[in-house]
């Protein structure tokens, strides 16, 4: 056996194939347009969707992870929130959005919204949660929460939880009860 160069290149590469192109596989599957297409078409058909439940997001009020919330509708008693704020309404269903994208929190908050009205439900608790992010940006569904509860129509008013039910990562949620007129006066 021979020392040289050429040598030991020759008995280092034996078996190995020669490429029959000159294009690398780089592994990742080729981008099907007709998939693209229909995911583009897809999204916006969703974001025309979200239009309809009221819920916006183009201004969403930001809010700091122990900033305290407090919101009340026009003509609601003030005597009504400061029962809300000492917990002294009861709730009567509860919603975690934790680890949710804002997306999934807005329909989850919006369907357990609908279905706390149609129950005639008076108050709900909503935890959003304080994600005190690490890249230091204020908490993204705290404010959304907030921005989206002032939006709805049944919400009449809303304000940040005591320490037992949560402190500034929840909101006890005044409903309307529009079936039983006259109860939320």
């Amino acid at each position: 056996m021979q020392d040289d160069d050429f040598s030991l290149f020759k008995n280092e590469t034996r078996g190995v194939k020669p490429i029959k192109h000159d294009r690398a596989d780089t592994g990742k599957p080729k981008s099907d347009r007709a998939q693209l297409a229909k995911l583009r078409q897809n999204a916006t058909v969703r974001s025309n969707a979200t239009i309809i439940d009221g819920l916006s997001d183009q201004f969403v009020i930001d809010v700091g992870p122990e900033d305290q919330l407090s919101w009340a509708r026009d003509g609601v008693q003030e005597s009504q929130m400061r029962k809300l704020k000492l917990g002294q309404i009861s709730f009567e269903g509860s919603l975690d959005l934790h680890g949710m994208t804002v997306e999934k929190a807005r329909e989850t908050l919006w369907e357990f919204l609908s279905e706390a009205t149609r129950l005639e439900v008076r108050c709900v608790r909503v935890t959003h949660g304080k994600a005190v992010r690490l890249d230091g940006k204020r908490p993204m569904i705290k404010s959304h929460v907030n921005t989206w509860l002032r939006q709805h129509s049944q919400v009449l008013g809303f304000c940040s939880c005591q320490a037992r039910h949560g402190g500034a990562g929840a909101v006890y949620v005044m409903l309307k009860r529009t079936m039983m007129d006259g109860r939320d006066e």
